[in-house]
Parts: structure tokens; C-alpha cells; sequence
């Protein structure tokens, strides 16, 4: 059993206007985000699943074309190798959920 304290971790800048704290088990990873309204996520792909549940504020996404407007409490699933990109319309808070974990947010530790 791990127990991690967020608090004592040190955010890290993932794209201007994202910063993250993450938890990595032998599977996943788990990335708790505080993002500033206005900055856009770049589109991208990744090999890994992603499940992202807004806690706070509203995030415009865009998967393989398609917009959707995330609200709070809202969860979206992005599929492996799926592009996406993305616009918070207020300071928001995400929660996402990476399978298999995220290797090279393991090496930014």
C-alpha cells in the first residue's frame, strides 16, 4: 500500500497554463491538473487510454474533430491514439486516468 500526500509534491508546467501533480502504479497513471482559462492544449496523441473527470470549470474538447463541452462532474474517454485537443473557458481542475501509465511523465520525476 502507497499512501501519497499531493500537497508535498511539486507541480510540474506540462503545456503552458497546465500544471500537474501525478501518482503512478504498475498500470496507470493518475494526473491531478490546475489549468488556466485561455490556454489552449495543443492537439496530440498518445498510445494510452485516457479518462478525464472535470472536478472544476469548463473545458471545451476536441476528439477526432468532434467538440464537446466538459462541465463539472462531467467524465470523457479518449481512446488510445486518438487526437484531441482542448480549450478550459474558465480556471479549471481535471482529474485524468492514463492506461498504461505514462512512462514519460515517470521519467520527469
Amino acid at each position: 500500500m502507497d499512501l501519497v500526500d499531493l500537497k508535498q509534491q511539486c507541480p510540474k508546467e506540462i503545456a503552458p497554463g497546465y500544471s500537474a501533480r501525478h501518482v503512478h502504479t504498475e498500470n496507470v497513471t493518475l494526473q491531478y491538473c490546475t489549468i488556466t482559462a485561455g490556454s489552449p492544449m495543443p492537439e496530440h496523441a498518445h498510445p494510452h487510454e485516457q479518462v478525464s473527470t472535470l472536478i472544476r470549470g469548463r473545458f471545451e474538447m476536441v476528439v477526432e474533430g468532434k467538440a464537446v463541452l466538459l462541465e463539472e462532474g462531467a467524465v470523457l474517454v479518449i481512446p488510445p491514439n486518438a487526437r484531441h485537443s482542448g480549450m478550459p473557458l474558465t480556471d479549471c481542475y481535471i482529474i485524468d486516468v492514463f492506461f498504461p501509465r505514462r512512462e514519460d511523465f515517470v521519467a520527469g520525476r
